[in-house]
């Protein structure tokens, strides 16, 4: 035991050295769980935290995040824009595959070509629908079927085949059944509709031949319902222009009078959710009590809920368009690896984030340069702490614990400021290596 203030007893040093392992050990775990699930389907991101920002610092940390809100998901022409400049980067990644040996620039160019045909065709849906049919019904003209401008439907006699660069409707599918003379197919509940009579009985006489339906005419039945499944098949950007252009729930509804002015709007979802992330940061602004701060988190998990709503069947397209596009690859093209991620601030953010943690994690537990090493830790962990400081008239972080102006984070930054202070490297580390074998000086 030390007699004096300025010595340290020997049961003090081996603890504070055990405080800055565990320091160091927890800073490097959580950097290499960081780091390993960047292989995964859900990827570590610093987004949510700073997203969530809260407190006087919350305008700052937020705006590190380029779409805190996810208003910018729910813009057709910058989702569009970010699955095009994907595409892009998909496109360089894979068309040229210099590692696999034997390939030829020819064969280079070839796959490169294929490449953007399929990932265009995934994106844009085919520029034209095709179905086998050997030979048109007699009576069967393609020219009385109207189209709208710049569509075409048309019998490729050379290649035996419907062609068509239009999604066929069902009243269309129906028209081009009865220049046949058939008709749709009747479904159950038809058939279930029409009386004893009409529908025909188990003692029915067999179909004679002189009823039966013409093969030619069964097979350009077939031809075009199976067309019109084909077009029926609506292309990324066809479902996405669909979800945040014009599916009135959520973009609204403009309601026009006779005269054709507008009369009103109804309201979608999405302007419902602007006007909920507007309210909230105007009350925001105006709490400074605890029923105040409580009514915000009432109408935060509101907006979260709507996010949810809004964002989540934007963000399974774009997770669709991406798996599609990896299953277009072939063997070797895998070799090349996923497609690297955009530059972004948060992206940067997180690399620093996850490295710094690891870095700082293997120096504090090895002792080395450890008076450096705990002030850098400190730093960082205090831009954990003022995102969500647990301060009054700031709305409570969500999780079980419940703080008054210090929590985890603040704790463990005081105990890094200590480690700073004080030189347990030198005490047990490589920095008593380094002092006692390299420098020749006598170690603490």
């Amino acid at each position: 035991m030390a007699h004096s203030v300025r010595q340290v007893g020997l049961l003090a040093c081996l603890m504070l050295v055990l405080l800055r392992v565990a320091i160091g050990w927890q800073f490097l775990y959580e950097g290499l769980w960081k780091l390993n699930t960047q292989k995964t389907a859900k990827p570590w991101s610093a987004e949510g935290y700073l997203a969530n920002a809260r407190g006087p610092f919350r305008d700052k940390f937020r705006s590190l995040v380029d779409d805190p809100s996810g208003l910018g998901k729910l813009d057709y022409d910058k989702v569009e824009a970010s699955w095009t400049d994907w595409r892009n980067r998909f496109v360089a990644r894979y068309s040229n595959v210099d590692n696999v040996k034997g390939r030829s620039d020819a064969q280079g160019k070839i796959d490169e070509f294929l490449i953007e045909r399929k990932i265009d065709d995934l994106l844009n849906g085919p520029e034209e629908f095709a179905q086998k049919l050997d030979q048109l019904p007699p009576e069967v003209d393609l020219t009385k079927f109207k189209t709208p401008k710049n569509s075409y439907l048309r019998y490729n006699a050379k290649a035996k085949q419907l062609e068509t660069n239009m999604h066929l409707l069902p009243a269309e599918r129906d028209a081009l059944l009865a220049m046949a003379g058939s008709r749709p197919a009747a479904t159950d509940a038809d058939a279930e509709d029409k009386p004893a009579a009409e529908a025909g009985t188990e003692e029915a006489p067999a179909e004679t031949p002189a009823t039966a339906v013409d093969p030619v005419v069964k097979k350009w039945q077939d031809a075009v319902r199976q067309l019109y499944t084909r077009t029926g098949r609506l292309s990324l950007k066809e479902r996405l222009q669909v979800l945040l252009k014009e599916d009135p729930d959520r973009v609204g509804l403009i309601l026009e009078a006779q005269a054709g002015t507008i009369d009103h709007e109804r309201p979608g979802k999405k302007q419902v959710y602007e006007h909920l992330v507007a309210r909230y940061e105007e009350n925001l602004k105006k709490a400074r009590q605890t029923f105040q701060q409580e009514h915000l988190d009432n109408q935060w998990r509101e907006i979260m809920k709507k996010k949810a709503e809004l964002v989540g069947p934007v963000d399974a397209l774009t997770a669709e368009f991406q798996s599609a596009a990896y299953k277009l690859l072939e063997a070797d093209q895998m070799l090349a690896g996923p497609v690297p991620e955009s530059p972004s601030q948060v992206r940067q953010i997180n690399q620093i984030t996850m490295w710094s943690l690891t870095i700082l994690g293997l120096a504090l537990m090895a002792g080395f340069f450890s008076r450096l090493s705990a002030l850098g830790a400190a730093g960082l962990l205090l831009l954990f702490y003022l995102p969500m400081p647990p301060w009054p008239g700031v709305p409570e972080a969500p999780g079980p614990e419940h703080s008054l102006f210090v929590n985890k984070n603040l704790i463990e930054f005081f105990a890094c400021l200590a480690l700073a202070f004080l030189p347990t490297g030198r005490w047990i580390g490589v920095d008593a290596f380094l002092r006692r074998f390299i420098f020749r000086r006598t170690t603490d």
